[in-house]
């Protein structure tokens, strides 16, 4: 064998090693776009769903004898996330929305634990309706918990109450890397991504 053909023989060798490592940096960067981008966009629905639930406050209603939300304050807001979620070009399967939550939050934004509303996905149009007219529009998500009423909110006063919105998405990646995971660990290898808003409430006038 000549040198020549020796160095032939090298450079396909390491030709061979480098290709996969520069195609899983290719594929690694396309697919934080794509985390990125539907975090962003979980993003835009939390604080679409906490300006609603800011600006709604209580509904205007001072008991809870009519029921927990008698004026659809919750189903308002998750109505908001969700057309977030499902605008065009969003890149999400609502299918894969963990939990809606909505919860009051501290003076710092926290959570506080048993004050919290929890929804899930339930199906297309399988939720609560929203559209108080002849047209019937229904939610995609439903309450499984509700430690929060929406009657029970402060909107008064020197210190309102804070109402924050989570969402929670778990995000399945595209490309093909993590299905060879997949197939040989018999796992479901995702990425949970979380956004967070917290807004005072508006103050009743």
């Amino acid at each position: 064998m000549t040198h020549r053909e020796r160095q032939r023989g090298q450079g396909l060798v390491e030709f061979t090693f480098i290709v996969p490592v520069v195609l899983l940096i290719v594929a690694s960067v396309a697919e934080l776009g794509l985390a990125f981008g539907n975090s962003h966009t979980i993003g835009y629905g939390s604080r679409e769903g906490a300006r609603v639930g800011s600006a709604l406050a209580t509904g205007r209603v001072t008991d809870c004898s009519g029921g927990a939300d008698p004026a659809g304050v919750d189903a308002a807001l998750v109505s908001a996330v969700q057309r977030i979620l499902k605008s065009p070009g969003s890149g999400l399967n609502v299918a894969d929305v963990i939990q809606i939550r909505i919860f009051k939050a501290t003076s710092t934004g926290t959570e506080i634990a048993n004050k919290v509303n929890v929804w899930n996905y339930v199906g297309e149009e399988n939720g609560p309706e929203v559209d108080p007219g002849p047209a019937i529009v229904k939610l995609d998500f439903g309450p499984t918990s509700v430690q929060w009423p929406a009657c029970q909110r402060v909107n008064s006063g020197s210190n309102p109450d804070s109402v924050g919105v989570t969402v929670v998405y778990r995000y399945r990646f595209v490309t093909p890397l993590p299905s060879v995971v997949n197939a040989i660990t018999g796992g479901d290898f995702t990425l949970p991504l979380t956004e967070t808003t917290v807004m005072a409430l508006n103050p009743t006038v």
